[in-house]
Protein backbone atom coordinates (compact mmCIF):
# COMPACT_ATOMS: atom_id res chain seq x y z
CA UNK A 1 0.00 0.00 0.00
CA UNK A 2 2.78 2.40 0.39
CA UNK A 3 4.31 1.56 -2.64
CA UNK A 4 0.55 2.77 -4.31
CA UNK A 5 0.85 5.99 -2.05
CA UNK A 6 4.64 6.86 -3.49
CA UNK A 7 4.06 5.93 -7.31
CA UNK A 8 0.59 8.58 -7.22
CA UNK A 9 3.24 10.60 -5.39
CA UNK A 10 5.31 10.63 -8.08
CA UNK A 11 2.65 11.13 -10.85
CA UNK A 12 2.04 13.98 -9.08
CA UNK A 13 5.51 15.25 -8.87
CA UNK A 14 6.11 14.63 -13.10
CA UNK A 15 2.59 16.54 -13.53
CA UNK A 16 2.92 19.44 -11.19
CA UNK A 17 6.51 19.36 -13.55
CA UNK A 18 4.79 19.37 -16.43
CA UNK A 19 2.01 22.01 -15.37
CA UNK A 20 -0.90 19.67 -15.28
CA UNK A 21 -2.05 21.06 -12.11
CA UNK A 22 -5.54 19.41 -12.29
CA UNK A 23 -3.66 15.71 -12.50
CA UNK A 24 -1.09 16.75 -10.36
CA UNK A 25 -4.01 17.78 -7.57
CA UNK A 26 -5.77 14.77 -7.92
CA UNK A 27 -2.80 12.78 -7.60
CA UNK A 28 -1.60 13.85 -4.65
CA UNK A 29 -4.75 13.98 -2.68
CA UNK A 30 -5.27 10.30 -3.61
CA UNK A 31 -1.38 9.73 -2.62
CA UNK A 32 -2.38 11.39 0.83
CA UNK A 33 -5.08 9.28 1.83
CA UNK A 34 -3.30 6.05 0.51
CA UNK A 35 -0.77 7.02 3.00
CA UNK A 36 -3.10 7.68 5.54
CA UNK A 37 -5.38 4.51 5.04
CA UNK A 38 -1.45 2.33 5.23
CA UNK A 39 -0.57 4.76 8.38
CA UNK A 40 -3.59 3.66 10.47
CA UNK A 41 -3.30 -0.43 9.18
CA UNK A 42 -0.03 -0.26 9.97
CA UNK A 43 -0.46 1.31 13.46
CA UNK A 44 -3.27 -0.99 14.30
CA UNK A 45 -0.93 -3.85 13.11
CA UNK A 46 1.59 -2.86 15.80
CA UNK A 47 -1.23 -2.75 18.57
CA UNK A 48 -2.58 -6.06 17.76
CA UNK A 49 1.40 -7.73 17.12
CA UNK A 50 1.95 -6.11 20.89
CA UNK A 51 -1.39 -7.33 22.65
CA UNK A 52 -0.80 -10.79 21.44
CA UNK A 53 2.30 -11.63 22.81
CA UNK A 54 3.91 -14.85 22.95
CA UNK A 55 1.52 -17.01 25.22
CA UNK A 56 2.13 -19.54 27.22
CA UNK A 57 4.42 -22.21 25.27
CA UNK A 58 6.57 -19.21 24.71
CA UNK A 59 6.73 -20.61 20.64
CA UNK A 60 9.79 -20.72 18.35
Amino acid sequence: MLGWALTFLVIALIAGLLGFTTVAGAAMGIAKIVFFVFLVLFVVSAIMHLMRGRGVGGGL
